[in-house]
């Protein structure tokens, strides 16, 4: 039997995902009923999406009333939309992942299963194989790597949008990353604040439904930019903490 948690508020950024609105919400209430007692599901429209997927996520609604919709159509800042969601949970827990479906919901009971076990404060995944095209394994390898030796990272896997958090250590962090180097801001900003983490293998699937809203070389680029940014920010923050010290 899988233990319970407290509370959990699960949650997706969707956008261009109408194809996978339907089953990822009905997933989050059938596995989130079997971990908690005390379940919120939030769906987070984190952009005009080219397809119909804020009218999905209405449609479901129907079906779930209490459905929690989070509305950022107007979103600038790319994947950090998801620092929203971070914000507007108001459970003991949070789980979230990518709104492409590419990651199953089948592994979130063994995200809770380790938290259990270890008392972490944060379960991340790591894919045990990607499920992409060859160009984009390699760049994620290669960024994977790269982050990891440059950050002394606590995990493996930065890029694995498949987490469970302790929402009271996500209370302690200030975001400040504007697109996708939020990933690499989180797990710092995590680490900083003394969060336990924890790891275990999970797996990711093609995609069944549009493509990425990135480009593979575009995607770097942004990332390496955007982490250098968050370098920097960190590095600066640490030295004036050591002078503050002094």
């Amino acid at each position: 039997m899988t233990p319970k948690l407290s509370s959990l508020t699960i949650f997706f950024p969707f956008y261009n995902d109408a194809g996978t609105v339907a089953q990822l919400i009905c997933d989050a209430y059938a596995y989130g009923r079997q971990l908690t007692d005390d379940l919120e599901v939030m769906a987070l429209a984190g952009g005009t999406s080219r397809d119909d997927t804020w009218e999905k996520i209405l449609e479901v609604q129907k079906e779930y009333p209490d459905l929690k919709i989070m509305d950022k159509r107007d979103n600038w800042e790319g994947y950090a939309v998801i620092k929203y969601g971070f914000a507007a949970a108001t459970r003991d827990w949070i789980f979230y992942t990518d709104g492409d479906a590419q990651y199953h919901l089948d592994d979130l009971p063994r995200l809770a299963e380790a938290q259990m076990r270890t008392g972490a404060d944060v379960v991340n995944g790591y894919k045990t194989r990607r499920g992409d095209h060859i160009v984009r394994r390699v760049l994620g390898d290669g960024y994977r790597k790269l982050t990891r030796l440059i950050f002394h990272l606590p995990i493996h896997d930065l890029d694995c949008d498949f987490r469970l958090i302790r929402r009271s250590s996500l209370d302690k962090c200030v975001f400040h990353s504007h697109d996708s180097s939020i990933l690499l801001e989180l797990v710092k900003e995590l680490q900083h604040t003394g969060a336990v983490f924890t790891e275990i293998p999970v797996s990711h699937y093609r995609r069944t439904y549009g493509r990425s809203n990135y480009r593979a070389f575009d995607l770097v680029r942004e990332k390496l930019i955007g982490d250098a940014k968050v370098y920097w920010t960190y590095m600066k923050n640490r030295g004036a903490h050591k002078e503050t010290k002094q």
